[in-house]
């Protein structure tokens, strides 16, 4: 297997976090989204979507979604399971995951695209050309803010998003309130049970 990837990258951190808890090790190629590698003609014929991370199997199979991939390797590596290990567990694990992506992370998402100048043209991940929608700056802040409060509150009984251990929902959460300091929106002393939780994360992780 080959992993290509861009670490300080968001989605690229939930599948290292990810890997490193579990001990798994693979070949790693890193690319320059500074100099946008992600768009070379040669990264294009492995992932036409631009996007990192993309997992490379052995028989030429490529999985260019997070938990695609997280999926793959927790069936190779089932010890330490951060999909959940019963029926339910794995369908409330996925439940979190998905909502998480579709607020926390894409409320991000959208404000960083939208206002950071780098970004002109390319408002949305791949390579279609999208234009910056400054509205959209302050519609997702207003929505993170929300959300950080929702989960803030649902983390002052509980010390994981799912059970009694961490699951890939933890890991996701820490990632997405990291990716939320890029627009000065990560939960801070207002939001303790938030903070706190990241925090039994990164020594989970560590």
């Amino acid at each position: 297997m080959k992993l290509y990837t861009y670490d300080p990258a968001p989605n690229p951190r939930r599948l290292r976090l990810f890997m490193d808890y579990k001990g798994i090790e693979i070949e790693t190629v890193q690319l320059d989204l500074m100099n946008k590698e992600q768009f070379s003609e040669k990264y294009r014929e492995i992932n036409p979507q631009s996007t990192v991370p993309a997992l490379v199997l052995d028989d030429g199979t490529v999985l260019p979604e997070v938990i695609g991939a997280c999926v793959y390797l927790e069936e190779l590596h089932p010890e330490r399971p951060l999909l959940g290990t019963t029926p339910l567990e794995k369908a409330l694990v996925f439940s979190e995951d998905h909502a998480l992506f579709n607020t926390a992370f894409a409320a991000v998402a959208e404000s960083f695209r939208n206002s950071t100048p780098g970004f002109k043209g390319r408002a949305l991940p791949g390579p279609q050309p999208i234009e910056q929608i400054e509205a959209l700056v302050e519609r997702g802040r207003t929505r993170l803010s929300f959300y950080w409060e929702q989960l803030d509150q649902r983390l002052a009984e509980r010390d994981w998003l799912v059970g009694d251990a961490i699951t890939f929902a933890d890991i996701d959460l820490l990632v997405y309130c990291e990716f939320a300091g890029w627009i000065k929106a990560a939960p801070g002393e207002e939001l303790p049970h938030l903070v706190a939780h990241s925090e039994r994360v990164r020594q989970a992780v560590a």
